[in-house]
């Protein structure tokens, strides 16, 4: 009897870490739609549209910087305290999208997953790319403000290390993608999770030194509420780069790599376990 050949054939997984990338290429027709959906819903129907990619992080800096720069008398070592925020939060907002967006995967998806098959996998990924769309128009919008305030007399300009942002981009999508896979599959089964991530993320910028100076938790001896935080390294290194304001720390480096990428396996690992089940726990 001779064996009946399909164009494709769906097997479990074997291995929890098997990430599959040829399958994932295969479907990068349907990650570009995810993509362009994310990207055109996201405003649709409301009034100022794509502008809200530029409005929130333009008054957020302004409001930072009124209560931290100029009430609580915050020093930014030269730095106009409005270009200072707006690096660290237009930095900030990427990962901060990436990890809430992606946390509600299984939870947001379930009637297309419960339906169709496609590697689980691109619906994430689809969110850290479109908001990389949204990050690139926020660091476009920072250029102009830093061609600005550099014409209007201020000293500063970026660090020879800048060319390396780029990397320091990949590596914060990557660690908000783990992250995102983490939590999406625990609220499957745990929803409280779900408010408890949008609660968590306000207080973690506070101590992902995105508004404070590093210097300043150094000075009040706080240091150790930073230490072991890959964001507040990310944040400082990128504002490092774009103003050459802050330090780089060769141990922050390397514990925000090794992190990012045990996080980024642990949520592969764990989001393929949950996606064989999660139909039936959801």
């Amino acid at each position: 009897m001779n064996k009946e050949k399909w164009l494709l054939e769906i097997t479990p997984k074997n291995n929890l870490f098997d990430l599959n990338l040829k399958e994932v290429w295969d479907y990068k027709d349907l990650l570009f739609l995810f993509v362009k959906r994310d990207v055109i819903t996201l405003y649709k129907q409301t009034i100022l549209g794509p502008l809200w990619y530029l409005i929130q992080p333009l008054f957020t800096s302004v409001i930072f910087t009124l209560v931290f720069n100029n009430v609580a008398g915050i020093q930014t070592g030269g730095i106009p305290p409005f270009l200072f925020n707006l690096a660290g939060i237009t930095t900030w907002n990427y990962f901060k999208d990436c990890l809430t967006q992606t946390a509600d995967t299984f939870k947001k998806n379930e009637q297309i997953f419960g339906k169709v098959y496609f590697p689980r996998i691109i619906m994430p990924m689809s969110v850290v790319v479109s908001n990389l769309l949204k990050f690139g128009i926020q660091i476009f919008i920072f250029i102009l403000f830093y061609c600005y305030f550099l014409f209007t007399g201020y000293d500063i300009e970026p660090s020879k290390y800048v060319f390396l942002f780029p990397v320091l981009v990949l590596f914060m999508g990557m660690l908000g993608l783990g992250l995102g896979m983490i939590i999406s599959s625990m609220v499957t089964k745990y929803r409280d999770l779900t408010f408890l991530v949008s609660f968590g993320i306000q207080l973690l910028m506070y101590i992902s030194l995105v508004v404070l100076p590093l210097s300043l938790f150094q000075e009040k001896g706080f240091e150790w509420a930073v230490k072991y935080n890959p964001m507040a390294y990310i944040i400082e290194t990128g504002r490092f780069m774009l103003l050459n304001e802050g330090s780089i720390s060769l141990f922050g480096i390397v514990y925000t790599v090794v992190i990012t990428l045990v996080t980024l396996l642990l949520g592969v690992l764990i989001f393929n376990k949950t996606e064989k089940s999660f139909i039936d726990t959801i």
